[in-house]
C-alpha cells in the first residue's frame, strides 16, 4: 500500500529547518507538490527553490506565525485563493523550553502553548474536513517521546505533546473508515535545531539520537502500511517507552527528569 496523494499538495508547517524540511524533501521526492510554512521567508523561498529544481514539483512558500490568533484560517484561505488542495497536513512546527515552570518566561510559554497546541488544532480543522470528503489524505501531527510521561524541566512542553498524542489518537479513531490516516509520531532525541532553541543540553540526550531522515523514513513506512493513531520513531525509543508504560509513574517521572537534567 502507498499514500494516495496525487493530484494534491501536502502542507508542511515549521518547513524550514530539520524534520520540516525533511519532510516536504520526501514528499517532493515521491512528485507531490508541497506548501512549506514558516516564519523565515528566506529559508522557505531557497527550500521551494531546491525542491522544485531537483524534483520539478511546484513548491509554494508561504512566511506565517502559526502562533498569532486567526494564523490558521488565514493561511486557510491563503491557499485557497492560490487553487491549491491539501491532500497531506504535517503539524511539525513548534519548539520546546528547557527550564523549571516557575523560571520560565511565562510570554514564552503562553507562545509555546499556542504553536504546538492552539495551531495544530486550528489547522487539523481546517485542512481534514476537504480530505474525509474527498475520501483519502493524511494528517501527520509531530509529538514526542515526551509524549508518554511527565517531564520535569520542560514541564509545559511535555504536556503539549501529551495532548497532541491524545488529540491525534482520538481524531484518527473518530475518521477511521473514511480513507485518511491520522498519525502522531513520537521521536526522541533528533538531530535538529531543537536543543539550540529549547536551551536543553543533557548529554544523555545524544544517545540514540536519529536523524531527520531516519524519522521521516519511519514515518512513511507506517503510513504506506495504512497505519493511524501514533507511532514511536526509534527502536532504541520504543523499547523506552514500553518500559516506562509498565512503570509506576512516579518512576517514570523521576527517569525523565534524570534524562532531561
Amino acid at each position: 500500500m502507498t499514500l494516495r496523494l496525487t493530484g494534491t499538495t501536502a502542507l508542511v508547517t515549521g518547513a524550514s529547518s530539520g524534520l520540516g524540511t525533511a519532510y516536504a524533501n520526501e514528499f517532493a521526492r515521491r512528485g507531490i507538490d508541497v506548501v512549506l510554512v514558516a516564519r523565515r521567508e528566506d529559508r522557505l523561498k531557497a527550500l521551494a527553490a531546491q525542491l522544485s529544481a531537483d524534483f520539478g514539483v511546484t513548491a509554494t512558500a508561504i512566511a506565517a506565525d502559526l502562533a498569532a490568533p486567526g494564523s490558521a484560517a488565514a493561511l486557510r484561505a491563503e491557499i485557497d485563493a492560490r487553487g491549491i488542495r491539501v491532500g497531506a497536513l504535517v503539524n511539525n512546527a513548534g519548539f520546546g523550553l528547557h527550564d523549571d515552570f516557575l523560571d520560565a518566561d511565562p510570554a514564552r510559554t503562553a507562545e509555546m502553548i499556542d504553536l504546538n497546541v492552539a495551531a495544530l488544532v486550528a489547522l487539523t480543522r481546517e485542512f481534514l474536513p476537504g480530505m474525509v470528503a474527498a475520501g483519502h489524505g493524511v494528517v501527520v501531527n509531530l509529538g514526542s517521546t515526551g509524549s508518554f510521561q511527565p517531564c520535569p524541566s520542560m514541564a509545559v512542553y511535555g504536556a503539549t505533546k501529551a495532548f497532541v498524542l491524545s488529540f491525534t489518537e482520538a481524531v484518527a479513531y473518530e475518521v477511521r473508515g473514511q480513507g485518511v490516516q491520522v498519525l502522531a509520531v513520537c521521536p526522541g532525541a533528533t538531530a535538529t535545531e531543537f536543543r539550540a532553541v529549547s536551551g536543553l543540553h543533557a548529554d544523555r540526550m545524544e544517545t540514540g539520537s536519529q536523524t531527520p531522515a531516519q524519522v521521516v523514513a519511519e514515518t512513511f513506512r507506517a503510513l504506506d502500511r495504512g497505519r493511524t493513531g501514533s507511532m514511536v520513531s526509534g527502536r532504541r525509543n520504543k523499547v523506552l517507552i514500553a518500559l516506562g508504560r509498565i512503570a509506576p509513574r512516579r518512576l517514570a517521572t523521576a527517569a525523565s527528569a534524570r534524562m532531561l537534567s
